[in-house]
Parts: C-alpha cells; sequence; structure tokens
C-alpha cells in the first residue's frame, strides 16, 4: 500500500512511511480481517491496548521505532522526569512527546492562521455535497461531523481543515488563534481506523467514529468547531486543560494516545480560507504534510 503527500516545506512529493500498514489492508480488505474489525472497533479492545503501550515493556519498541521511520528525535524533550539518556519509560510516552522549546514558532501574524497539528491535511473551501476528497456522502458535513443541531447551521458550507495524523507524528495539538470557548461535548461511537484505505472501505468513518467537539469564538477566524476523531488503538483523547474559558493561540488544547487519528476544523462561512496550495492538492487527491504552527489559512480577501 502506496501513500504519496505534498511536503509543503521542502515543496516535493514524499511516499509515507506506513506503521502496520499490512495489517490496517488485512484488517479492511479480508474476509477474516473484516469479520474481526466488528470486535476490534469497539472501545475496549483500543483502550486495552493503549494500556500496554503504557506499560514499561512496551519502552523497548522506542530504539526501533525512531531509527525505522527516521524520527527527528533530538527535536523533542524526555518525558518529565527523565533525562537525555534514558528519555521515554513507555511507548506511550515517546508517542505523546513534546517539541523543545522554538522548534515549532507558531505564525504570529493574526490573519493567519497557523497548522494546528503537526500532519497532513486535506482542505475544503466549502463543505458541501460536492465534496468528494477523502470521502463524499451525506455523513461528511456539519450535521453528521458535530451531531448536535444547536451548531449544524453555524457551520453549514463553512471551509475545512481536515489534518491526518499518523502514528510517527507529534500526537498533541493545538489552539490555532486566541479566543474562548463556548461549547464542548463528546459524540459516542466506535473506532475505526483513520488510514486512508479504510476511509475508502468504511466512508463513514468521521460520522460514527467517537470524536470530541469544541466550539470556539476565535478573534480573527469566527467561530470553529475543533472535531478530535478516536481510531482504533487510540486509548484515549486526553484535553490538556479545563475546556472553558479563554485560550491563546498556539496553547496546547490537548493529545492522542498510541494510534493514528484525525483532527477536523470547521469555520463559518465566509471568515477565512485554506491556503490555494493545500485547496490544489485536495483537489488533486494528495494531502499536504504541514509542520505545526506553519501558514496554513488566511482571513485576508
Amino acid at each position: 500500500m502506496e501513500i504519496k503527500y505534498f511536503d509543503r516545506e521542502s515543496e516535493s512529493v514524499q511516499n509515507e512511511l506506513v506503521y502496520g500498514d499490512k495489517a490496517v489492508e488485512w484488517l479492511y480488505r479480508s474476509t477474516m480481517g473484516k469479520t474481526l474489525s466488528k470486535l476490534l472497533i469497539k472501545k475496549p479492545i483500543s483502550i486495552l491496548y493503549g494500556v500496554a503501550q503504557g506499560s514499561s515493556l512496551s519502552a523497548r519498541k522506542v530504539k526501533p521505532f525512531i531509527k525505522n521511520f527516521n524520527i527527528a528525535i533530538d527535536d523533542y524533550l524526555p518525558a518529565e522526569g527523565r533525562g537525555e539518556e534514558d528519555p521515554y519509560g513507555s511507548f506511550n510516552e515517546f508517542f505523546i512527546r513534546k517539541f523543545k522549546e522554538g522548534k515549532r514558532p507558531i505564525e504570529s501574524d493574526a490573519s493567519l492562521m497557523p497548522a494546528f497539528c503537526e500532519a497532513r491535511y486535506f482542505a475544503y473551501g466549502s463543505l458541501n455535497e460536492k465534496v468528494s476528497i477523502p470521502v463524499k456522502g451525506n455523513f461528511w458535513n456539519a450535521k453528521a461531523l458535530l451531531a448536535n443541531k444547536e451548531w449544524t447551521e453555524t457551520f453549514q458550507d463553512g471551509p475545512c481543515l481536515l489534518a491526518r495524523l499518523c502514528p510517527v507524528d507529534y500526537h498533541r495539538f493545538h489552539f490555532p488563534d486566541d479566543g474562548k470557548i463556548l461549547d464542548h461535548y463528546t459524540v459516542p461511537g466506535v473506532l475505526h481506523s483513520v488510514n486512508p484505505l479504510a476511509l475508502k472501505e468504511v466512508p463513514e468513518v468521521f460520522a460514527v467514529n467517537e470524536r470530541q467537539v469544541t466550539i470556539m469564538e476565535t478573534e480573527n477566524f469566527g467561530k470553529l468547531a475543533f472535531v478530535e476523531v478516536g481510531a482504533i488503538c487510540v486509548g484515549k483523547i486526553i484535553q490538556s486543560r479545563q475546556m472553558t474559558g479563554t485560550f491563546k493561540r498556539g496553547e496546547e488544547k490537548g493529545y492522542f494516545l498510541f494510534g493514528g487519528s484525525t483532527v477536523i476544523v470547521l469555520g463559518e462561512k465566509g471568515k477565512w480560507k485554506p491556503d490555494a496550495i493545500l485547496l490544489e492538492k485536495t483537489k488533486e487527491g494528495m494531502e499536504v504534510y504541514q509542520k505545526l504552527g506553519s501558514r496554513i489559512a488566511s482571513n485576508r480577501d
């Protein structure tokens, strides 16, 4: 299984190094895998798997993972209370690693939105029934994603950024602007993989997977709906602070425990638009890789 993406910083097309690619392909394409997936997408299974990644025995996987996936580990801090010589006591400690100060500067121009995740992005100027990448259908709109009629109209046909986080990525997500939190709630669901292969086989993933939704009012981009989507083997979605009150641009919002997952941000129609390169590549069916804090959208005409 080959997945290509456009690296915005180097302006080049790259091949993604996929963790567990053969397992995902077997799970979603083989007869036996499809049968087993009905059990594996249940939340208790992913929670148990997440617990295993938090054990001291799991730490032995860290060094091979860093080597196999070319992780620039010098960019990251050791886990709290640990030193550089033995930085992570479990695979989960490595998985939720933090960047060192200054490694990911946050875009400071108030009219420009910084990337809220270090991830592979699809972008849409208007999320409506014509959208077909990565999935198409009545499960890919504000009503289905938010599952809350109070907010559906606010975000109907507005812009959208979809950030896919791979297991190799930094797994913390951040507020994209100064503002205040208006609402926060959880939408129950199952935990399908968010791998592109899984999306082809189960296109309703974002409407059926468990997710947490935060509605926020920002200073420069109007109201935003911040949707964190759980995925198979993601033990938990952790909010780093209370989902009330005010927040600052670049402040950490939360993180995923082990697994790949997705963050979707919806906006109000006409308030901002994703950068042209993201819209262009999305139409081609190719994700754009962006570093945390780099420019990704604008409120300029």
